[in-house]
């Protein structure tokens, strides 16, 4: 038997069949999804059910916002059943100052966002919202109204009953044995026959690493064992039954680990315990479907002996059963969602830790990105591409026990977790760490983000001004006065060659194609006109380009040039391991560059030109342009020969006063220019001209994909507005994600911020969804409401006459 799919899902959990509904109620039709076993079977079926709008991340919140909507309102609807879902309310609660941040800064995040989080700021609130809860050594907590607790079985349930009323099929015992692509369509073998099919799905989750080994891409997901225990009666929970009183709140207190909720009159206590159990790492037993491990309550005593302190009720149920079963995890504890790197027509929907917690809103994200061919959201916390082939087994391995002993951490600003690093180095990582570099992690690869005169330095998290700040300081002052050297070999980098090359970059994107011998940038839009990458454009010759990207944006603008390649005689090549770069930036560049060439660096060589020179005998790739707002150049050149450059710029560079500058610093500078930067600013959410980046959307006298989107969004009334802000801060500097508020009202958000060393204040740019506003606007700061006022012009060098000196 061959069966025929528009759409084959693998895999029947609360993910998958999520998929399975939306897509249906989008109008697909020929939907099938796949199941080895029983639907919910894996990790779905033993959930605790937990639904919270508790997220560092806008897009997270929504995914589990949405799942509250559907298994709360609209499935029963729909079915005219239950989903079981329990509108009890969360709280977290914590002893630690620094969590106290860390909730008022979601507290704030979600003002934006329109969810109900409320900042408990005494043991007081907490005790009268929790009264079984003991309160010594609290300062405070966060409260969560609308969340509350689902059936898992019963929600999965209700999707799959909608999708098959609407055509979808499903097919249980049914497992995959192998997975080939042939012409347009996907032949995957299963134990009922073949099922030939144009897009495929991996929502295996459990099973997802193995199911992407089928489909030839790497899944870098862990199954990882998670214990909970169910309690007998709890005579004060049943007390309050007697008594009409409303279900406990569920519980959490992230300092202890552990969560817990009202189940009937008993208790569910869930620890997560910091040295965490992979399992089946390689490979699932063929057997494996609804079963759990046997119990292991000695790994986790010590955190039941504290909730038990905690909540002196848990003591009196006795234990009436105990789960210890898989779930997943990725190497940040966020799903993977979106395309399949470098497959056509192939999917992830899995790695997720909180499948029925987020699983109702992830499928019908993806189900958007599907029908719209583009996310509904930003996708960059989610999209399957965020890592690439350097995730490994071994790191893939070391950042799930990590993250799963930390699942209560906190989330720090410009955290930076110590599992699983150095997987890609640049061919400067032991110069840099010489000169005392305190590396961080950016997409596998270790870059300087800060430079210290004492060894062994790291960065102590905070909400609030961080040590490096006087080092950062140093750095930007040594670029403003002498220059800077830093190592830029993170970048991806493409080379586009061939006939057709320069009409391929024309249709590319929404500004004009540079002339040769000069740069560009452009930014290629989504089916819906967001800005969905952003390249720098160097024209080496008529039909060569070398464009230059994100380094966490790799996979994701790879697989973005290949697909629209077609059609075009040309060639695309990825080069980013095989190119690094150097940049050299301040006033006295042309100095010390100057004394390594011959080529002529003034009017021979003006701002946003490209040259193929020789610096210190070493072939370059010599662009001038600057991300700091001082004159520079980007030198490219072969991995191999990086080193012999920078030493010869090292070396010529000192009598100069050359110094080193990393991450931290260049975000300082580009923010005094105002410049946006991909994947914090730039997202497909939101037009370049939303942005501020209008002068660059050149549509005259061409097509490219989203133009027509694009320009009709930015006639929209409605169309969002980029400000640069200069904020009274107070000493706590401003990051990401604050809430802008218009006399207390809740009207933009903060998409990134710092300070401005050069100008000596903070900064922040921001997305006001009203346009024009410029009175009485305040930025909400760890809970604090903080002055800010619309920078019309650049703080920094508004002409540009530095960078073009």
């Amino acid at each position: 038997m061959t069966l025929n799919a528009q759409v084959l899902i693998i895999g029947g959990g609360a993910m998958g069949v999520s998929l399975l509904y939306h897509l249906a109620k989008a109008g697909w039709s020929d939907l099938v999804l796949t199941e080895k076993n029983d639907l919910t079977h894996g990790s779905t079926w033993h959930a605790a059910g937990l639904c919270t709008h508790f997220a560092h991340n806008p897009t997270i919140q929504e995914l589990r916002a949405t799942s509250v909507r559907l298994y709360r309102d609209i499935l029963p609807e729909e079915t005219g059943g239950t989903c079981g879902f329990h509108r009890s309310g969360a709280m977290r609660i914590t002893s630690n100052p620094d969590r106290m941040d860390e909730f008022a800064h979601v507290a704030g995040l979600s003002k934006f966002t329109g969810y109900d989080l409320r900042l408990l700021t005494s043991p007081e609130e907490v005790a009268a919202l929790h009264p079984l809860a003991r309160t010594e050594g609290i300062l405070g907590g966060i409260y969560e109204p609308d969340d509350g607790h689902v059936d898992p079985t019963l929600a999965t349930n209700a999707m799959a009953q909608v999708a098959r009323s609407r055509g979808a099929t499903i097919l249980r015992r049914n497992p995959v044995s192998a997975i080939r692509r042939e012409g347009l369509h996907w032949w995957v073998e299963t134990a009922q026959g073949v099922i030939r099919a144009r897009h495929i799905v991996n929502a295996a989750g459990t099973w997802g690493w193995e199911v992407g080994q089928m489909m030839g891409v790497n899944v870098p997901s862990v199954p990882v064992l998670h214990q909970y225990l169910v309690t007998d009666t709890v005579p004060a929970v049943a007390e309050r039954i007697a008594a009409g009183l409303p279900e406990l709140p569920m519980i959490r207190d992230p300092e202890q680990s552990w969560y817990v909720r009202q189940e009937r009159d008993g208790l569910i206590l869930g620890p997560y315990e910091k040295d965490a159990q992979p399992w089946s790492i390689d490979g699932v037993p063929p057997d494996f479907g609804a079963e759990l491990m046997p119990p292991d309550l000695d790994r986790v005593e010590h955190i039941i002996l504290a909730a038990m302190a905690r909540i002196p009720a848990l003591e009196t149920g006795g234990i009436k059963s105990v789960v210890n079963g898989p779930i997943t995890f990725t190497p940040d504890a966020n799903p993977l969602i979106g395309p399949a790197h470098g497959l056509p027509d192939a999917w992830l929907l899995t790695g997720s830790s909180m499948g029925v917690m987020e699983g109702g809103g992830a499928g019908w994200f993806l189900a958007h990105w599907m029908t719209h061919g583009a996310p509904p959201m930003d996708a960059l916390a989610v999209d399957s591409r965020r890592f690439g082939a350097w995730a490994d087994r071994d790191y893939r391995v070391q950042k799930a026990v990590e993250c799963f002993g930390l699942q209560f951490g906190v989330h720090y600003p410009h955290e930076e977790r110590p599992a699983a690093r150095g997987k890609r180095l640049s061919p400067l990582h032991d110069r840099m760490l010489a000169r005392g570099a305190v590396m961080g992690a950016a997409h596998g690869w270790e870059r300087p983000n800060w430079f210290s005169d004492h060894a062994g330095d790291e960065a102590v998290p905070t909400f609030r001004r961080a040590n490096w700040f006087a080092h950062v300081a140093h750095e930007v002052a040594t670029v403003t006065t002498a220059a800077g050297l830093a190592d830029l070999s993170i970048f991806s980098k493409f080379e586009v060659s061939g006939p057709d090359a320069r009409a391929f970059v024309g249709a590319l994107g929404a500004n004009r194609v540079p002339g040769v011998g000069r740069i560009g940038l452009i930014h290629a839009m989504t089916p819906a006109g967001g800005t969905q990458a952003e390249f720098t454009v160097a024209a080496l010759a008529d039909g060569t380009f070398y464009l230059t990207s994100a380094a966490g944006a790799e996979e994701m603008d790879e697989d973005l040039l290949r697909s629209r390649a077609a059609g075009f005689d040309v060639s695309v090549a990825n080069v980013t391991e095989e190119r690094g770069a150097i940049g050299l930036m301040g006033p006295r560049s042309r100095a010390i560059l100057s004394a390594l060439t011959t080529a002529d660096l003034d009017a021979g060589f003006p701002w946003l030109s490209v040259r193929g020179i020789e610096v210190a005998g070493v072939p370059v790739r010599a662009l001038r342009l600057s991300y700091v707002g001082e004159l520079g150049w980007e030198l490219h050149t072969a991995r191999d020969d990086l080193a012999a450059l920078f030493d010869a710029i090292d070396g010529a560079g000192r009598p100069h006063g050359l110094g080193c500058f990393g991450a931290y610093a260049m975000n300082s500078m580009r923010l005094e220019k105002g410049y946006p930067a991909w994947g914090a600013d730039f997202t497909t959410e939101r037009t370049p001209a939303e942005t501020g980046a209008g002068p660059l959307i050149r549509p005259e006298g061409r097509d490219f994909a989203g133009r027509a989107a694009l320009l009709s969004r930015m006639a929209a009334e409605d169309r969002w507005e980029m400000v640069l802000l200069a904020i009274d801060a107070g000493g706590v500097d401003p990051f990401y994600s604050h809430p802008v508020l218009h006399r207390g009202r809740p009207v933009g958000i903060v998409t990134s911020g710092g300070w401005g060393h050069r100008t000596h204040q903070a900064l922040a740019l921001a997305y006001l969804r009203e346009r024009g506003l410029r009175d009485d606007l305040s930025v909400e700061i760890l809970g604090r409401a903080r002055p800010a006022r619309v920078l019309e012009a650049r703080p920094f060098d508004p002409l540009n006459e530095r960078m073009k000196a």
